[in-house]
């Protein structure tokens, strides 16, 4: 889970303009993903460091970051690029807990892409609105998700109201 401690005092650190090889990588690396190309070359892609979290900007908008080595949404990305593959939703009753950080339990999910396999990232949204609310690694597969009656299924490791989400929105 991203921690950090004072909003006013993060600053992005050693941003810099990525080469085309290294977009390149990104792009492939969400195309296995998600079978999508959610940005191409003539968008400009930047790296910087956000208080030790690696934050990736297209187009000055920070729509990614790099989490285990691997490349994640952010939940600004997830809003304006809106995938469809790698989705959780849970019921109103989770909602309060995934956006206060708790990772997700089985009993709260009512429906998932059952392509997604243990390990992988996924984004986490509500059965009425659909709206994202947090970003989290899979504990099991898609499919485990919905037959499990108890348990720890997602490892939450971004969530509306953290401090990245309030960083991202005073920035905007």
């Amino acid at each position: 889970m991203l921690k950090f401690h004072n909003i006013m005092s993060i600053k992005i650190k050693n941003r810099h303009r990525l080469k085309s090889k290294d977009i390149r990588k990104y792009q492939n690396d969400l195309k296995v993903i998600f079978d999508e190309i959610f940005f191409d070359e003539k968008s400009t892609v930047e790296i910087g460091d956000l208080d030790g979290k690696i934050i990736i900007f297209i187009d000055s908008e920070p729509c990614f970051m790099s989490y285990n080595d691997k490349i994640v949404f952010t939940l600004h990305g997830l809003n304006k690029y809106k995938p469809k593959k790698n989705f959780v939703i849970v019921d109103m009753g989770a909602v309060k807990f995934v956006t206060n950080g708790a990772d997700v339990m089985a009993p709260g999910i009512v429906d998932v892409d059952k392509d997604i396999s243990e390990g992988d990232q996924v984004w986490i949204c509500d059965e009425t609105h659909h709206k994202p609310l947090a970003i989290g690694i899979a504990i099991v597969n898609g499919e485990d998700m919905i037959l499990q009656e108890q348990g720890k299924v997602i490892s939450t490791i971004h969530y509306v109201g953290d401090e990245l989400w309030n960083y991202v929105a005073k920035s905007l």
